[in-house]
């Protein structure tokens, strides 16, 4: 598996650092440190850049020395561009099949800087992405006693290949899972539209949405839930809440609460996705605890490490 951990000078760099040497990965695995010197910073002291970049160097080689420590084979590499574009880039060129990228915080501000880098990542990486926080748990305790892993899943084929891709990732012994999936009554472009829905439909009609938005979480909940325990995953509850999904996997997460939150994503690219957003986005921006997105890699990339979606 190639693993690229985008990583600066930043908290919640060392976040990112900490994840990959708190979680066992699968056999060969391999990983890739990058910085991207930000030329966006340097436009009125170029002078700087040999600075900057040299600053670079010395924090992955730092990283690295860390990671070799642990057993893993790890490459570095430093680029000069912007990060929102040259991380996602970089994945395709090298073949990574995860992208390990830290969250600047969860308020306002943090969700404008995650919005400049990870959540451009999000949009654009050829490959699976994890947005990591800080855990709600001592780093450590993490590998000790496994993870609390909550599995988003809509029925969709892209939720069947995350459910698959997580069923058999190499978690900590200890390791729980509970699925979620949300009887959503119509997929609808903005959550506003949603409470309007009872003043547009007549009862019969919000009645049989009702009745197919539940038999759909059922359905979606067994399957993924016979994926994790065909492969010796324990699978601790199930729930199947009604409303509008970028909200309520939030909320599920913060009050178990979960170390991880995995969902598939549908692949939309470029404007349609800007247009549209998707669940799997918001979750990612909005979310209390880290949080890994299961993509398919595009055609003619080199075969990854987990199913794709």
């Amino acid at each position: 598996m190639n693993i690229l951990a985008a990583i600066d000078s930043s908290p919640c760099s060392q976040h990112v650092l900490d994840a990959a040497l708190a979680r066992p990965w699968p056999e060969a695995t391999t990983f890739c440190l990058l910085n991207v010197v930000d030329l966006q910073r340097f436009e009125r002291l170029p002078a700087l850049i040999e600075d900057a970049t040299v600053e670079g160097q010395s924090l992955v080689k730092a990283a690295a020395k860390r990671l070799c420590g642990a057993g893993y084979q790890t490459d570095t590499k430093i680029l000069l561009g912007h990060p929102r574009a040259e991380i996602s880039a970089y994945a395709k060129e090298w073949g990574a099949d995860l992208i390990l990228v830290g969250s600047h915080g969860h308020g306002a501000f943090g969700r404008f800087l995650l919005g400049s880098v990870a959540q451009a990542t999000l949009r654009t990486a050829p490959c699976s992405v994890e947005i990591v926080r800080r855990p709600h748990r001592p780093s450590a305790t993490l590998g000790a006693l496994g993870l609390k892993i909550l599995l988003a899943t809509d029925g969709s084929a892209c939720s069947l290949q995350a459910a698959h891709a997580v069923a058999k990732f190499p978690w900590p012994e200890g390791t729980v899972f509970q699925v979620l999936s949300v009887e959503e009554l119509m997929v609808v472009a903005n959550q506003l539209e949603t409470a309007s829905l009872a003043a547009v439909y007549p009862a019969s009609q919000l009645e049989l949405l009702a009745t197919q938005a539940h038999d759909r979480a059922v359905a979606a909940i067994a399957e993924a839930k016979e994926v994790l325990r065909a492969a010796g995953r324990y699978v601790v509850e199930s729930s199947m809440p009604l409303g509008e999904p970028r909200g309520l996997v939030v909320e599920f997460a913060k009050d178990w609460p979960a170390d991880l939150i995995v969902l598939g994503s549908h692949g939309r690219r470029g404007m349609d996705r800007f247009l549209l957003g998707s669940v799997s986005e918001s979750v990612a921006i909005h979310a209390p605890c880290s949080v890994r997105v299961i993509r398919a890699k595009a055609a003619g990339d080199a075969t990854a490490s987990e199913p794709r979606s």
